[in-house]
């Protein structure tokens, strides 16, 4: 069959499912929210459905605990793919209503087909998206699926073999699944007035509904993230992919002058001075700006942020390194080592380097394993040596795609 993509007036629409708790990843955030080479699991998903279908209306699902988790892996999309967003919709107790509740909000939108895919899937490639539309297009119900590879067995309640399946008759089921819109909101209505409840996926609604669902062929590679293991598989694979390595230096300098306390990396440190500045004067976090705007090659922190703009006065600096790893991560990429060194006398670091550390891995939003803090003194030379001031340098490693 030559299988045809829909006409240009026909719209395209992708409901990401991302309401769900995924508690076989493990403690910790729900699995679409984890943070995976830079950026979080649904900002990658989000990003790849944006490179395989840039002109689809992306619709996501998210749990109403959510919101704040959602924004933030939303500012790590570059502002094409940010567009294609509809305003999230919150999900129901299961899958169902999940699905069920994108679905309702989609109906303004009128598409002619609705791909529904899952949050945890960050590998939909370009290919799968198109096969997925051509099949909705021409079947009204299309699934993905790929061959089984293992011999399949049945068991009964003690584990005793009671059939083998006809493993070239049977398909592992993927998302992307593709529907005509009106046939697949109109089958998730009536199994929710039928109060059938039970049914697992969308093909599986569609077929409750009495309609015949294609399979079409899937992609190894799309695989999904569901245990604490997926997650690690998952970051090396999306770490192989950017092999854009760049390193960037960053050097600060602040007076020292009347005041209390200083700020060195986002954290408050005690002392008889304080630094001097337009902003809160973090001398730590200017420099590491830096270098990150430099690993970008995209200006200087005075470029983005300049002192003449009254409404950086007093800011607090963590505002500009948070805005600089967000670039990183617009540009699809990873800040893979931060090395930063403090330049002073007094205060001493030692007592507060942890926390300095923890503070600045917060900040950009990487593991405090990827973040060195040093500090030195200029053996009572210079200005550094005089304590009328202290400097900062700063290295940062990024990874970019090609």
């Amino acid at each position: 069959m030559n299988l045809r993509p829909p006409s240009a007036s026909a719209e395209l629409a992708i409901l990401v499912v991302a309401a769900g708790r995924g508690a076989r990843a493990g403690d910790g955030l729900p699995k679409q929210y984890r943070n995976l080479a830079g950026r979080t699991v649904l900002a990658h998903t989000l990003a790849a459905l944006h490179r395989a279908a840039p002109e689809a209306l992306i619709a996501p699902v998210i749990h109403p605990d959510d919101l704040e988790l959602y924004q933030a892996s939303v500012a790590a999309l570059d502002a094409s793919a940010a567009r294609r967003l509809k305003a999230p919709v919150f999900g129901g107790a299961t899958r169902q209503d999940s699905v069920r509740a994108g679905l309702e909000a989609l109906e303004a939108d009128r598409p002619g087909v609705v791909l529904i895919h899952d949050a945890a899937r960050v590998f939909a490639s370009k290919a799968l998206i198109e096969r997925a539309i051509f099949a909705a297009t021409a079947h009204g119900a299309a699934i993905p699926g790929v061959a089984v590879t293992d011999t399949i067995k049945e068991i009964d309640a003690d584990c005793a073999i009671v059939a083998t399946a006809p493993r070239a008759r049977l398909r592992a089921v993927q998302t992307p699944q593709a529907f005509d819109f009106e046939l697949i909101l109109s089958a998730h209505r009536k199994a929710a007035a039928a109060g059938a409840v039970e049914l697992t996926d969308d093909a599986a609604i569609a077929e409750w509904a009495g309609h015949r669902v294609h399979v079409f062929e899937g992609d190894t590679g799309n695989m999904k993230i569901t245990s604490a293991g997926d997650v690690g598989l998952a970051e090396a694979r999306l770490i192989r992919d950017l092999q854009d390595i760049r390193t960037g230096q960053g050097y600060d300098v602040h007076a020292l002058g009347p005041g209390d306390h200083v700020w060195l990396g986002g954290v408050k440190v005690t002392h008889d001075q304080g630094l001097v500045g337009h902003s809160d004067a973090d001398v730590l976090s200017h420099a590491i700006t830096d270098a990150l705007f430099g690993a970008l090659a995209d200006g200087d922190i005075g470029s983005h942020f300049p002192p003449s703009d009254p409404q950086w006065r007093g800011a607090a600096s963590k505002i500009f390194l948070a805005a600089a790893a967000a670039n990183v991560r617009a540009r699809g990429g990873m800040i893979a080592h931060i090395d930063a060194t403090l330049v002073c006398e007094r205060p001493k670091v030692g007592p507060h380097r942890d926390a300095i550390r923890y503070s600045i891995a917060a900040i950009v939003d990487i593991p405090v394993e990827r973040v060195a803090v040093k500090a030195t003194t200029s053996e009572r030379l210079g200005f550094t040596g005089r304590e009328e001031g202290i400097a900062a340098m700063a290295i940062a490693t990024i990874r970019l795609p090609l």
